[in-house]
């Protein structure tokens, strides 16, 4: 019997420096609109002003980032309490 390696990773999302799956998008996003951002603000007024606004912007949105990681990699709604669902074979939907 011939034994071929299989790679086991192949359904784990791809993970850069604590990012995983669509948030390393998110993350080079963030650092790219920090650093357009505060060229711009550098270009307008101050160049220090503008070093403070690329650091405060691309730091707020890696914080956003990680925070919406921890959500998970998909979009759901988590409801709190109790869920209860008609049952659609009782009496009382018979008519």
């Amino acid at each position: 019997m011939i034994r071929y390696p299989i790679y086991k990773g192949l359904q784990k999302p791809l993970i850069y420096r604590g990012f995983r799956g669509k948030f390393i998008a998110w993350g080079i996003g963030s650092l790219v609109i920090g650093l357009v951002s505060g060229g711009i603000i550098g270009a307008l007024s101050n160049m220090y002003l503008g070093g403070v606004f690329t650091i405060l912007n691309a730091s707020a949105g890696m914080f956003y980032t990680f925070h919406k990681q921890k959500g998970g990699l998909h979009s759901k709604t988590r409801h709190q309490g109790v869920m209860i669902h008609p049952n659609p074979f009782s009496k009382s939907y018979a008519t």
